[in-house]
């Protein structure tokens, strides 16, 4: 693997780093401070600048609307955007938009590519990813309640989600229900294609996450589906593949969600490191900066954060080379080794802010609070290590 940066990618970079510390982060404290709907206007004047940079929907293909860029490329993009929880949104290739229109574009008719990829491409509407369940375990998604009946020429859905992320004011919903209840177990579930103005599709509420329940784009909703009636052409690629698009969907999603953490982890770094410099702790001067503990904690958050950034940039080089399923280990372990790096780095950093690391004075907090979630979604940490070494212990049996 070559770890060079084309000079392409170091002036995209370089204008991206630039476009988020002037454009978005002095946009952050309204952001803790009011709903997101309200910023929303404001947020699409910054969303014209990035399609006129001409860097809109970054891993989306040219021929779709995007930029064009490859896996890797991406990752060092989502990396830049990661600094600020604003980036991905007005870059275009925020969750679950982005996984979504993936799998529209590999899985979707000409008319469900007119209707629905398009203008979520171009960041016209939104959508909502609806897998999780409340009574089911998230880690493995064969086992659903939800279900969608044939009737005359109609999907009828009844079930219970929740956690489907952004649904508030989304114009459609990417839905897995049990469609063919006895046809093997991975076989069982398929992808429907629900808009959000369906009777029967019944947000609930936007779940509270650690005291804020969010609005608009950031919320999680709860939704119950109460025989809710679509079209069958709203199938999403062929009946009982529900398991292999999610599958498809998910690899690609955890390199942008690692590299986003990478961001995180970057700009909770530079806080830490900058605040230990000017925090005067006696009277002649000195700084934390001058304590040995602080000076571990540098050094080791460093060193998590390099070996996780190349962890996750061999795993998106390894599926463009080989593709998701030959590279699952991989993504199995960046999942749990970026995702424990960047709640290690947050605490440190908070620690050093000390009381002001615990205010809404700084990122951090929302950091800590917003992100705790990384080592549950998308398959719990605990999961990811058991199936890890499931299969290197396999290749040592005699």
């Amino acid at each position: 693997m070559d770890f060079a940066v084309s000079e392409k990618m170091v002036t995209v970079l370089e204008m991206i780093d630039e476009f988020v510390d002037k454009e978005l982060i002095p946009l952050e404290p309204e952001f803790f401070t009011c709903d997101f709907k309200k910023m929303v206007p404001v947020l699409e004047e910054k969303r014209k600048m990035v399609k006129k940079m001409e860097l809109w929907a970054p891993n989306q293909p040219i021929e779709i609307g995007g930029a064009g860029f490859d896996l890797v490329e991406h990752g060092l993009i989502s990396e830049a955007l990661g600094k600020s929880p604003l980036g991905h949104y007005v870059f275009g290739c925020q969750a679950p938009d982005a996984g979504n229109i993936e799998i529209l574009h590999k899985y979707g008719t000409d008319e469900q590519k007119k209707k629905y990829l398009l203008p979520l491409v171009d960041g016209k509407i939104r959508s909502c990813f609806s897998m999780t369940e409340v009574d089911m375990p998230g880690s493995n998604p064969v086992m659903m309640e939800t279900t969608a009946v044939k009737d005359g020429d109609d999907y009828v859905i009844n079930g219970h989600k929740w956690y489907s992320s952004a649904a508030d004011n989304s114009e459609f919903a990417i839905v897995m229900a049990v469609t063919n209840p006895t046809a093997p177990t991975y076989l069982q579930a398929s992808m429907i294609i629900v808009p959000t103005h369906t009777k029967g599709f019944n947000l609930v509420r936007n779940i509270p996450v650690m005291g804020h329940a969010g609005d608009d784009y950031m919320s999680h909703g709860e939704i119950l589906y109460q025989s809710c009636r679509v079209p069958q052409k709203n199938l999403l690629g062929p009946e009982g593949q529900g398991f292999v698009i999610a599958q498809d969907r998910l690899g690609p999603g955890r390199i942008h969600h690692c590299m986003r953490w990478l961001g995180i982890c970057k700009r909770s770094f530079e806080l830490m490191c900058r605040y230990a410099n000017i925090r005067k702790i006696r009277p002649d001067g000195r700084t934390l900066a001058s304590r040995d503990i602080v000076k571990q904690w540098v050094a080791e958050s460093a060193a998590e954060i390099q070996a996780a950034r190349l962890m996750t940039l061999h795993a998106a080089w390894a599926i463009e080379k080989y593709g998701a399923k030959a590279a699952r280990d991989e993504i199995s372990m960046i999942k749990y080794v970026v995702a424990n790096t960047m709640q290690h780095v947050i605490d440190n950093a908070i620690q050093v802010h000390g009381g002001l690391g615990m205010s809404d004075d700084t990122i951090l907090s929302h950091y800590y609070r917003h992100e705790r979630a990384a080592r549950i979604y998308d398959g719990a940490d605990e999961v990811h290590k058991l199936s890890v070494a499931k299969r290197l212990l396999k290749k040592y049996q005699d």
